[in-house]
């Protein structure tokens, strides 16, 4: 039985006094969570405190991208090692504003995820589609594209270190949601696809959907067979609302 991950995405938002009263919100709630894992992907600048409040809670946190470096003449970049001195156990790889707004295509993405996983963190693939091609019905073959671009440099053993997050461009930030039938005929598409290459691992990922889970929309999404949690963006600024979600989880 695969555990449900409700693992909130804050992107580029928040303050030191927000984040702390946005954490002493989820702390506060987290104990009525008995079916899901919770887990915060912060900024950068922020995971010392993130740290610092959530360390001996049960919440895990982590980031939001990496390097593919080790070290190195890499102005702004961070390294997988400097995020494992804050104690981070995930990291988000190939976000879909990752991917359109700074050019990160599907073979860079594959080698930020070796390299996370081969340092010991558990990252958070990301795919799916864009509205354009939802309608034109490629959806299947953009995201077999991304994930195919993994299995040939890491292989498919790979990405049971792993989590993937099907997110469709279309629904992030835009309040649509895709349908629970929708999202569930991607996500079992992405666990044939791999039962295909090894059954063992199919079973084993965790596939969530990324895109604007909510408190409202969020059971029913859960209640789908290949579901196994959510990647949350706004909801996961508030504590009420991100706390909601992992109870709707059961």
């Amino acid at each position: 039985m695969r555990q449900v991950l409700i693992a909130g995405n804050w992107k580029m938002n928040g303050s030191r006094s927000s984040i702390r009263e946005l954490l002493d919100g989820v702390k506060a709630g987290a104990g009525e969570i008995k079916s899901a894992e919770l887990a915060v992907c912060a900024p950068f600048p922020y995971l010392a405190d993130v740290q610092e409040q959530l360390n001996g809670t049960g919440i895990s946190w982590g980031a939001q991208n990496l390097s593919t470096e080790e070290k190195g003449a890499f102005t702004g970049e961070v390294s997988a090692a400097m995020l494992l001195d804050f104690d981070c156990k995930y990291v988000i790889v190939g976000h879909s504003e990752r991917r359109s707004l700074y050019g990160e295509d599907d073979a860079l993405v594959a080698k930020k995820y070796a390299v996370a996983r081969k340092a010991g963190l558990k990252p958070i693939f990301c795919v799916g589609e864009t509205l354009e091609e939802r309608e034109s019905n490629v959806t299947e073959d953009v995201v077999a594209r991304q994930i195919d671009a993994l299995i040939a440099l890491e292989g498919v053993a790979a990405l049971a270190d792993g989590v993937i997050a099907y997110e469709p461009v279309w629904a992030i930030g835009t309040g649509k949601t895709a349908s629970p039938e929708q999202a569930q005929a991607v996500h079992a598409f992405i666990r044939a696809k791999l039962a295909n290459a090894d059954a063992a691992v199919a079973e084993k990922v965790q596939i969530l959907y990324g895109g604007s889970m909510n408190p409202a929309n969020a059971a029913d999404l859960l209640a789908m067979a290949d579901i196994d949690g959510g990647l949350i963006g706004g909801a996961s600024l508030k504590a009420d609302d991100f706390l909601a979600i992992g109870k709707a989880a059961g």
